[in-house]
């Protein structure tokens, strides 16, 4: 092709968006060592994005192993507009890093050995986790893990069912200061984060998980009764631990958002923040793929949406105190 030709073609095709990118050649599919290929379900939020850019750069840290995303299944949210308007634009940036776009999960299970499932949509998981566990595949499964209590439980049962351990995690859980807390020193903490409404899903399984992730990482597994005091802008929780233990939580809904917190410890108050990133949650993502150990067990994850629905209920009966085991026990009986 002559060189001014070309030149024209090239530039016809970047405003286009057909065939070449900006640097002339045609984009290649990302390409994996057999086992480390990561399939993503759901391209209605912001972490698919931020993993894919991380695992498919030219150079990616030697952490994640080879490890690259491979196949996306973009769907996801169809009636939260916050999510589905990110969809077309999310499908776009994923194809100039080389994803294949595809049209249903079981053709992404074909086309992937792990699964990122990061629909927003919590309402989704249990379906969509069902299809992953019958495939036999490793997965982490993105916030929320489902959207209540009793989808939560059964996708736990089923990764028992299918032997196939599932890790779940908030990127909170890796804010700075965290990883030098000596959590047997833990007297009790205080955690905030945002925690605004979707009117799909319970108040804090859609963004007040972040903060309440927090606390139970650094206070651990163990609350018997929640107390809750709600406002239109703001959410206190009180989490009484069984060893006469305090944690709050702090969701806000005006005002500048901002993640942090304080742990009381034996030899003194600890302040946690900035917010660090998703690198650290991606790490361990990669390792779960690479070991099926799970760093967070399903026993806390289990524990941190009862607190949730314990709050949910308290703020039901006006504030009063309510127990985890109540509300565990009716979630089962569904």
């Amino acid at each position: 092709m002559h060189i001014l030709s070309r030149r024209r073609f090239i530039q016809r095709s970047v405003v286009t968006g057909v065939g070449l990118n900006l640097l002339g050649h045609f984009p290649s599919e990302a390409k994996a060592a057999d086992g480390k290929r990561v399939g993503i379900i759901g391209l209605d939020t912001s972490h698919s994005i931020a993993f894919t850019k991380a695992l498919n750069a030219e150079q990616p840290d030697a952490v994640y192993d080879g490890y690259r995303v491979t196949a996306a299944y973009p769907y996801g949210s169809k009636d939260i507009e916050s999510s589905t308007k990110r969809i077309p634009g999310y499908i776009d940036e994923v194809k100039k890093l080389g994803v294949e776009i595809t049209g249903s999960i079981k053709e992404l299970l074909g086309k992937s050995d792990v699964i990122l499932l990061e629909t927003n949509d919590g309402r989704l998981h249990l379906e969509q986790a069902l299809e992953v566990f019958k495939a036999g595949k490793r997965m982490f499964i993105d916030k929320p893990v489902a959207g209540t209590l009793k989808d939560t439980l059964a996708i736990y049962e089923a990764s028992e069912k299918y032997k196939i351990p599932v890790f779940s995690a908030s990127s909170l859980r890796y804010m700075k200061g965290i990883e030098s807390i000596d959590k047997s020193k833990v007297l009790g903490a205080d955690t905030y984060s945002p925690a605004v409404l979707e009117k799909t899903h319970p108040d804090f399984f859609w963004y007040g998980i972040h903060g309440i992730e927090a606390l139970y990482t650094v206070m651990g597994t163990g609350c018997k009764s929640v107390t809750r005091v709600s406002t239109p802008d703001t959410d206190i929780v009180v989490g009484i631990w069984e060893d006469g233990r305090t944690g709050t939580f702090r969701g806000t809904r005006t005002g500048k958002h901002d993640y942090g917190g304080t742990v009381f410890t034996q030899d003194g108050n600890k302040i946690l923040g900035p917010y660090g990133g998703y690198e650290p949650l991606l790490k361990d993502i990669i390792k779960y793929f690479q070991t099926g150990e799970v760093p967070v067990t399903s026993k806390e994850t289990i524990e941190i949406f009862t607190f949730m629905e314990a709050a949910d209920e308290s703020k039901r009966q006006g504030g009063k105190n309510v127990t985890l085991e109540s509300v565990m026990s009716k979630a089962r009986k569904k």
